[in-house]
C-alpha cells in the first residue's frame, strides 16, 4: 500500500515542487479537475517552482534559445522545454504555454509530418529525414496532454508514428539517418529496433484517448507491446550499440530521449500488461529501491543543463517517488494489494 507517510510527503504544498501535489491529487487519489484542492494545485504550478522558471526564459516570440525547430542546444531549446513543461504539470491554456505549442507546431513538423531536428536557426522546417520515434512520441504526448489533439497538425503527426512502427504502408519512407525501418530501427542506433524510442513513441500514441485509437493506432501499440515483451524489462538488454545502456537503471525526470525500467513499467501497464508474470523482475526492481519512508531517490537528472533545476540528484524524489507510485497502484502491484 502507499504508506501515509509517503503519500503526506506528496500531498504537501511545495512551492519547489509544486506539480507533484497537483499529480497526486489526480492520479493516486481520482480527484476531479474541479475539485477546490486540485484547482489551488494548478495554480500553484503556474506561480512557483520549475514551471514560471521555465517560461521566463522563453523569448515573446515563443521559442527558447534560438529561433527554428527547437532541438538545438540540448536542453535548452524549444522542444526540451515544451516536454518539460507538460511533465512538470503545466496549465495548457495558460498563453505562454500555449505560444510555445503553436511555435513548436509551426518550426519543428517536417513535410512528412513527423516532428523532426535540426541544428539550424532557420524557419526552414526540419528535413523529411529527421522524424525520430524519441522526439515524435515526446512531442505527442506533451502536445495531446497540453490540448492539441483535435489539431490537423498532431494527426498527421500520429499517422507518421503509426506508419513508422507498424510498416504496413508501403509508400512510407524510411531514411537510413533516422527512422531507418519498421519496428523501431532507428539510424541512432545502428539502425537497430530502439527500446528508448519505443517507450517514448508509444506515450505518445497513449495519449489518445482510447475510443479515438484508430487501427493504425492499435496494431502500433501492439507491436511496441511485442518489443518492450521480446526482452525482461528488467535486464532491459534489448539492441542498442552493442551494449546494455546504465540508464536503464538509474531512475529519474526528466528522461529527455532516454529511458529507464519504470518507464517501460508505465508504458506496458498502460497497455495492459500490469499483472503479466514477465514483468515481475521489472517491478521488483523498482520496489528493490523503495527506502523505508516508501520513498525513491533521484538518480538521473539533467540539473545544471536547464532552466530551472528539480530536486537533487541522491536525495529523495518526490517525482520519482510519484513515478513509481502511479504505476505500481495502476499495475495493482503495491505491496498488500
Amino acid at each position: 500500500m502507499v504508506t501515509d507517510e509517503a503519500m503526506a510527503w506528496l500531498l504537501e504544498r511545495d512551492g519547489e515542487n509544486p506539480g507533484v501535489r497537483h499529480f497526486a491529487l489526480r492520479q493516486l487519489l481520482a480527484r476531479q479537475p474541479d475539485d477546490p484542492d486540485v484547482i489551488d494545485a494548478q495554480a500553484a504550478v503556474m506561480r512557483t517552482g520549475p514551471v514560471p522558471a521555465v517560461l521566463a526564459a522563453q523569448h515573446p516570440d515563443g521559442y527558447w534559445l534560438k529561433p527554428g525547430s527547437g532541438y538545438s542546444t540540448k536542453y535548452q531549446g524549444t522542444v526540451w522545454q515544451l516536454i518539460a513543461l507538460h511533465r512538470l504539470g503545466a496549465e495548457g491554456r495558460d498563453t505562454r504555454v500555449r505560444q510555445a505549442c503553436e511555435y513548436v507546431l509551426a518550426h519543428t513538423q517536417n513535410a512528412n509530418g513527423a516532428f523532426g531536428w535540426s541544428g539550424k536557426a532557420t524557419e526552414e522546417p526540419p528535413p523529411p529525414s529527421s522524424g525520430l520515434h524519441c522526439l515524435n512520441g515526446n512531442l505527442l504526448a506533451a502536445l495531446i496532454g497540453l490540448g492539441w489533439l483535435r489539431d490537423d497538425r498532431i494527426q498527421r503527426a500520429i499517422d507518421w508514428q503509426a506508419h513508422a512502427i507498424t510498416g504496413e504502408d508501403p509508400a512510407f519512407r524510411y531514411y537510413k539517418s533516422g527512422t531507418s525501418g519498421p519496428g523501431f530501427c532507428c539510424g541512432s542506433n545502428l539502425g537497430l529496433p530502439c527500446a528508448w524510442g519505443a517507450n517514448k513513441a508509444l506515450q505518445g500514441l497513449l495519449a489518445i484517448p482510447e475510443d479515438e485509437r484508430t487501427g493504425e493506432v492499435r496494431r502500433a501499440l501492439d507491436v511496441g507491446a511485442a518489443f518492450l515483451l521480446s526482452r525482461d524489462p528488467a535486464a532491459a538488454d534489448y539492441p542498442y550499440t552493442g551494449r546494455v545502456s546504465a540508464t536503464w537503471f538509474r531512475l529519474g525526470l526528466p528522461l529527455s530521449y532516454w529511458s529507464d525500467v519504470l518507464e517501460t513499467l508505465e508504458v506496458l501497464t498502460a497497455l495492459g500488461y500490469g499483472r503479466d508474470p514477465r514483468l515481475d523482475h521489472a517491478f521488483a526492481f523498482v520496489l528493490s529501491k523503495r527506502d523505508e519512508q516508501g520513498r525513491w531517490n533521484l538518480e538521473n537528472t539533467l540539473n545544471r543543463k536547464t532552466w530551472a533545476e528539480i530536486e537533487a540528484k541522491g536525495k529523495p524524489s518526490k517525482w520519482v517517488t510519484l513515478r513509481a507510485l502511479r504505476v505500481l497502484q495502476a499495475a495493482g502491484r503495491l505491496p498488500n494489494d
